[in-house]
């Protein structure tokens, strides 16, 4: 698009509505994540679930932590009605929920898999156990995994809605699109640059994160939508964390797996396998993420897509 300045991604804007200045959009999707972190680390941490230093105690403190997102969620959703005046449709939740929730679910799920193929295929992990349904007791080995799903479903499209559903479309319709994409991925990014120590599979994962900002941010324009991203990114996150025992950008799940519990081959370039990042701190991910994109651009049609605003706030 040549000048998307003035777009609306997902739904016309009423007269009434307000839009944050740009910088205070930068610094308020920080303090958004960090307010609705702490409101939720708290209590973890009075309840046991979480240690003093603020790391979740198994999988149940992994749980508090992912369904804490919520709080995150709370907060943009209130600045959104109350402040800028508008409706949840202009930050993306705009119909066909369930329909678009699932495909993007589903999309998700085939990139991580990929991903995941290919690393095993260059020799990347060995087997160090198998998945659920090889445990004695496959009931109560699937329900964390089960609770977890639907956490890593919070915790996705939490994110989701500060980053792409919030930020982006309040960037984008002052600046144009490429800068709601740009400035929201590298925000992005840079809230996981403390994930692991200095190393450099944790600034090829940064600059992955970036890169699936990208990504996922043609994914919500060209679809007009936010659900199909929440699915993407809540999916990617478990099948990864919960499907194969992998890091999640850094962060390890002390669970069994449902498929198998796979680990990183030291021998193997961490370039490869992204080493103590997890595969995205390496460049397969990077590939399928500068694939997707290129087919997104490709057949990208954000401009049918997006409503331009024919009113100033």
């Amino acid at each position: 698009m040549a000048d998307s300045k003035g777009l609306e991604l997902y739904a016309p804007r009423g007269l009434r509505y307000r839009r944050t200045w740009t910088a205070a959009a930068l610094v308020l999707a920080v303090v958004f994540i960090a307010l609705g972190q702490t409101i939720a680390v708290i209590p973890g941490i009075l309840l046991g679930f979480i240690s003093p230093q603020g790391q979740g105690i198994g999988w149940q403190g992994t749980a508090w932590t992912l369904f804490g997102f919520a709080a995150i969620s709370a907060l943009v959703v209130l600045w959104v009605k109350f402040f800028e005046r508008r409706s949840l449709k202009t930050i993306g939740f705009n119909g066909s929920g369930l329909k678009r929730f699932a495909r993007g679910y589903a999309v998700g799920l085939l990139f991580l898999l990929g991903v995941v193929g290919v690393i095993a295929a260059c020799g990347g992990y060995s087997v160090q156990g198998g998945g659920a349904f090889g445990t004695a007791n496959v009931a109560g080995a699937l329900f964390p995994i089960l609770v977890l799903l639907l956490g890593f479903i919070i915790q996705g499209s939490t994110e989701e809605i500060v980053t792409r559903g919030w930020l982006m479309s309040v960037i984008t319709s002052r600046h144009g699109l490429a800068w709601g994409i740009g400035l929201s991925s590298i925000l992005f990014g840079l809230l996981h640059a403390a994930n692991i120590k200095p190393s450099p599979e944790l600034l090829t994962g940064v600059l992955n994160v970036v890169l699936f900002g990208v990504f996922i941010g043609l994914y919500a324009a060209r679809e007009g939508s936010l659900w199909g991203v929440c699915g993407w990114h809540a999916a990617w996150n478990w099948l990864l964390g919960l499907g194969f025992g992998l890091e999640v950008s850094g962060q390890v799940v002390e669970t069994t797996p449902l498929v198998v519990d796979l680990a990183t081959r030291p021998e193997t370039p961490w370039w490869i396998t992204g080493a103590a990042f997890g595969p995205e701190g390496g460049i397969v991910t990077t590939v399928f993420l500068l694939v997707g994109s290129a087919v997104l651009i490709w057949r990208g049609r954000t401009k049918d897509h997006g409503v331009v605003a024919t009113g100033e706030a």
